[in-house]
């Protein structure tokens, strides 16, 4: 794969395809280390309420939502371990860069889940706690700012900084 996208002519890094592979790989495992305590953490709440007293008191629709809820959890989990395991799978073989592409897509995957994950925590949380309107208000407020920050200040931010490197 001689298409090096991320290369960027002159951006002072003197690094051969293989080194920049290793570091663009350490990237994504650092970014799935913080994405997977996150996970982890909602996860065993979601686990925790199960337990508690007043979890016999949910309703029909509370109790799916906090099925999908952990289920989401568990994808989450799945998709962000996946490319430790495929690296273990692949150790050695030289093909490191395909493996960076696939831990991308996996680590923007498990990112995916985790923001639904997120916003219906939050909405179980206002539908259990103050009304149903209220979680429905909590779960349309929770998706305008996963989106908002997640997508487009990202979006923005790329946008500006190539409109900053046009010649004038």
């Amino acid at each position: 794969m001689d298409d090096h996208l991320d290369v960027v002519p002159g951006d002072g890094r003197d690094e051969t395809a293989n080194q920049r592979s290793d570091r663009n790989w350490n990237e994504i495992l650092q970014e799935l280390r913080v994405a997977l305590t996150g996970t982890q953490l909602i996860g065993g709440f979601l686990i925790a309420v199960a337990f508690q007293p007043r979890f016999d008191e949910l309703d029909d629709y509370q109790l799916r939502l906090y099925l999908v809820l952990v289920s989401l959890a568990g994808l989450a989990t799945v998709i962000g371990l996946a490319p430790v395991t495929l690296h273990r799978a692949l150790f050695r073989r030289k093909v490191k860069e395909r493996l960076v592409l696939t831990g991308n897509r996996l680590l923007v995957g498990h990112l995916v889940v985790v923001g639904l994950l997120l916003v219906g925590v939050t909405s179980l949380v206002f539908d259990v706690a103050v009304s149903r309107p209220a979680g429905w208000w909590a779960l349309g407020i929770g998706i305008v700012i996963v989106i908002g920050a997640w997508v487009v200040l990202p979006l923005a931010r790329k946008a500006a900084d190539h409109d900053a490197e046009l010649p004038a």
